[in-house]
Order: structure tokens, then C-alpha cells, then sequence
């Protein structure tokens, strides 16, 4: 029994290093027509690492020829098979800029979104490749607006915002909990007016209440009176929207200190 496992072992081995050593061969040869072949053969078995190698000699080759496109195209679908997207869609852009009128554009130009997309992090840290896949999906969009595509780069743009509104929410809540109030409020409007539907509006325009009143609190006397009335004014833009708002005890009660604040400087200054 172990002697025919070893046998079977063996075999694979030498199986292995003969497959090995004929990517080799090809890999150093000058028969561009062969490694083209090869390569294909190895991105439909799902090899993609080593069809990436002999498309990438293949390329500044093919330059100019009929062929030049279709090993383009082969390259940047084996960089995002293999999840490199950044080399991925750095080839699903050339493809586009290099090959306007070929049929396969509209792909690629979608896919060169979705790796953007794919090198989207999580919220809380820096944003920028979120906000290239935006940029790359609503040029996609705009180029093709008839496109099924279309549709679905909106439905990612959607999300793709929402990780923004998250990341500015994230940022402001930091602010808050560094008593940090002067930024957090500053922030906290700055993500209102850039995304007015966002789905935490309700806590942002709870936390303005909250950042002014508590500004307010440890502010110096000549600042105090400017301050609490930001409050009220919050207090009531707030309640406004949100009257049976879980936060509305706790907003009333900043607004009632906030006026009483309010008018015992109103009465000092008579």
C-alpha cells in the first residue's frame, strides 16, 4: 500500500516538474506564436499567475498587430482573476485608451471601475480609491447610458457613497469623544451639506445639539452667550425633523439649560 502511494507521489512529481519545465522553455523562448498559445492554455485552465507572465512579454511584442488587443484584454482578466486590481485596472484602462473602437471597450471600462471599487477600504480609513471608483463609474455611466451596466454602477456608486457618509460620520463621532467640539461641529456640517439623505442624520443633527451645548459649557464668558444660542438654534433644527427622535429627552434638556443660560446674560446686560 505505501509502496504504490509513493508510486503515485513520484508520479505527480515528475509530472509536475515536466509541466514546469515546459513553462520554462517557453517562458525563455522567442517563439512569440508558442508562448501566445500557451498562455491561453494556461488562463483557461485558471493559471492565471503564470499566463500573466507570458502576456506581460507579450504585450510590447504584439504591439501594433492584430493581436495586440486580445493579449490586453487576456492580461487585465488575469490580473483581476488573481485579485490585483490595481494591475488589474491599470490594463482595463489601457485597454480602453489604446483600443477606443473595439467592441470590448465598454467591458473594460466597467471593470477598470470595479477594481477601484474592489480597492475600496473599509470606512474608517482613508477614502481615496472610494472616491476614484465614484469618479470611474459615473464616467462609465456617462459614456454608456443606454448600457445594462449602467444600472448596476449606479447601485455601486450608492454604496460606494454610503462608506463616505459612514467615513464622515466616523470622523465626526471621533471629534465628539476627543471633546474635540469646535471640529466635531464643523465636521458634523460639513457632512450634512455634502450628504443631505444621509441615513445618520438624525444622530448628526442630535451630536450638533450635543457639540454645541457642550462648546458652550467650557467655552470663555465673552464665547458662552454666541454659543448656547447655536444650541437652541440646533435644538430646534433637530426636533424639527425628528420630534419623537430616541434623543429627544436628552436634546430638551441641553435646549432648557442652553435658555436658561440665554437669559440670565440677557438679564445681566439690562
Amino acid at each position: 500500500m505505501l509502496k504504490n502511494i509513493s508510486r503515485i507521489i513520484l508520479l505527480g512529481l515528475i509530472v509536475t516538474a515536466f509541466g514546469c519545465s515546459g513553462y520554462e522553455k517557453v517562458l525563455k523562448n522567442n517563439d512569440y506564436e508558442q508562448k501566445y498559445k500557451f498562455a491561453t492554455k494556461l488562463f483557461k485552465e485558471g493559471k492565471y499567475q503564470k499566463s500573466i507572465k507570458l502576456y506581460e512579454q507579450l504585450i510590447p511584442l504584439y504591439r501594433g498587430t492584430d493581436k495586440a488587443s486580445t493579449v490586453t484584454y487576456y492580461a487585465a482578466h488575469a490580473y483581476y482573476k488573481s485579485e490585483d486590481y490595481i494591475m488589474a485596472g491599470y490594463y482595463f484602462n489601457r485597454f480602453v485608451k489604446e483600443f477606443p473602437r473595439d467592441p470590448k471597450g465598454v467591458e473594460c471600462e466597467f471593470l477598470a471601475a470595479h477594481c477601484s471599487y474592489m480597492e475600496s477600504p473599509r470606512p474608517e480609513l482613508d477614502q481615496t480609491a472610494t472616491k476614484e471608483a465614484i469618479k470611474a463609474f459615473q464616467i462609465f455611466i456617462s459614456h454608456n447610458p443606454n448600457n445594462p451596466k449602467s444600472n448596476e454602477a449606479q447601485i455601486l456608486i450608492n454604496e460606494l457613497k454610503d462608506k463616505l457618509i459612514e467615513k464622515d460620520f466616523y470622523n465626526a463621532k471621533l471629534y465628539y469623544q476627543l471633546s474635540d467640539y469646535k471640529a466635531a461641529i464643523i465636521s458634523l456640517r460639513n457632512s450634512i451639506h455634502e450628504f443631505p439623505e444621509t441615513k445618520y442624520r438624525e444622530d448628526i443633527l442630535f451630536l450638533l445639539v450635543e457639540s454645541s451645548y457642550l462648546l458652550a459649557e467650557n467655552s470663555v464668558e465673552d464665547k458662552k452667550m454666541e454659543r448656547y444660542q447655536n444650541t437652541v438654534d440646533e435644538y430646534y433644527s433637530f426636533i424639527g425633523e425628528f420630534p419623537n427622535s430616541e434623543y429627544a429627552k436628552t436634546a430638551e434638556k441641553m435646549f432648557e439649560s442652553a435658555n436658561k443660560a440665554l437669559t440670565k446674560y440677557k438679564t445681566s446686560n439690562l
